[in-house]
């Protein structure tokens, strides 16, 4: 018998894998035991679902009696959205950071250059997406934050070394090495229905060095010998080639909509700093994020926007579209 799931369980579920604390994913995984459709096909998610309700509590009440959160290493989210960048020894990851922000971490032509994650925002139009960089995973090693930063992340970007004849192995390695966690690389972002903390994160697929001699030969040789169904982006991070249409692809990858507000005494909306929500979401859930006085106290607003009529009065239930002007009345 399908699940059935309902569009806001699926809201909590998203919400549950980018939580970045214990205390964030018992609330999710709270908020989908309540909206979980009850019955006998969803038996065993429900189980799974008390289950690490149970654990989440354990842990939550284990880090109060410490005085301190144990998750380990975690990147406040900025931006429109997060992408983490992956990748086998001198990959391009640090180049393609550097070329894609405004950031200057090092860059230099041998391994495990980076040692830490490295975050930066990478500008798109109007808003920015945040990026990490990332040390190198090899067939021996991952470092332990990565599991929750990858989880997190609303995308990652998979670099594959085109300069080099082991980089298609370097490629399989990382694949390899994540298939062995509860963290995994997938064309989407989902949770297992099966198993809740199995997770699944969307990805691209980049090839990388593709203006080196060889790497044509190499990019025909990753399909045969490492075919996967990301959505492939060929690049030179170094040279600046195919890197707008990858910058484009990150940003609607987000899967997110720019709103902008305006003042009920102003004649024009603030246009310098939109606010960015996921599509499909709701006046309400954008205008908490405005303020957490508008939470119960918004009663309408008047809207802008390419779905209504100029000023259109509407609710808290209007979904929002991409580059709405919304007038918050309290």
């Amino acid at each position: 018998m399908p699940a059935n799931l309902t569009q806001q369980y699926l809201k909590a579920e998203e919400a549950y894998r980018r939580a970045t604390t214990t205390e964030e994913e018992l609330k999710c995984l709270q908020v989908m035991m309540q909206e979980i459709p009850k019955h006998k096909g969803t038996d065993h998610l429900q189980a799974a679902l008390k289950a690490k309700i149970s654990k989440a509590k354990k842990e939550l009440a284990g880090e109060k009696a410490k005085g301190k959160k144990s998750r380990g290493l975690r990147i406040p989210r900025q931006g429109a959205g997060t992408a983490i960048l992956l990748g086998g020894p001198n990959a391009g990851k640090s180049q393609l950071l550097a070329s894609l922000t405004r950031a200057t971490p090092e860059v230099a032509p041998y391994p495990f250059t980076t040692t830490v994650p490295a975050p930066a925002m990478m500008p798109w139009q109007d808003v920015s997406v945040q990026l990490i960089d990332t040390p190198p995973i090899t067939a021996d090693y991952v470092e332990t934050h990565l599991h929750g930063l990858t989880r997190s992340a609303d995308l990652a970007l998979l670099l594959v070394d085109l300069a080099a004849d082991e980089g298609i192995e370097q490629c399989r390695d990382v694949l390899d090495r994540l298939a062995t966690t509860r963290t995994r690389l997938a064309a989407r972002s989902y949770l297992d229905e099966q198993d809740v903390g199995l997770s699944y994160t969307q990805t691209f697929l980049v090839p990388n060095k593709i203006d080196l001699p060889d790497a044509a030969g190499r990019l025909e040789l990753l399909h045969e010998l490492c075919p996967l169904d990301f959505p492939e982006y060929v690049i030179s991070a170094r040279e600046c080639i195919g890197l707008e249409p990858l910058r484009d692809a990150i940003y609607w990858a987000m899967d997110v909509v720019r709103v902008y507000t305006k003042l009920p005494t102003a004649k024009q909306a603030d246009r310098d700093r939109p606010f960015t929500v996921r599509r499909g979401s709701t006046l309400s859930e954008m205008a908490a994020q405005v303020h957490k006085d508008y939470v119960e106290g918004l009663k309408f607003a008047r809207v802008w926007g390419s779905a209504v009529h100029d000023g259109t009065q509407v609710k808290g239930d209007y979904v929002l579209q991409d580059e709405d002007v919304v007038e918050l009345h309290m």
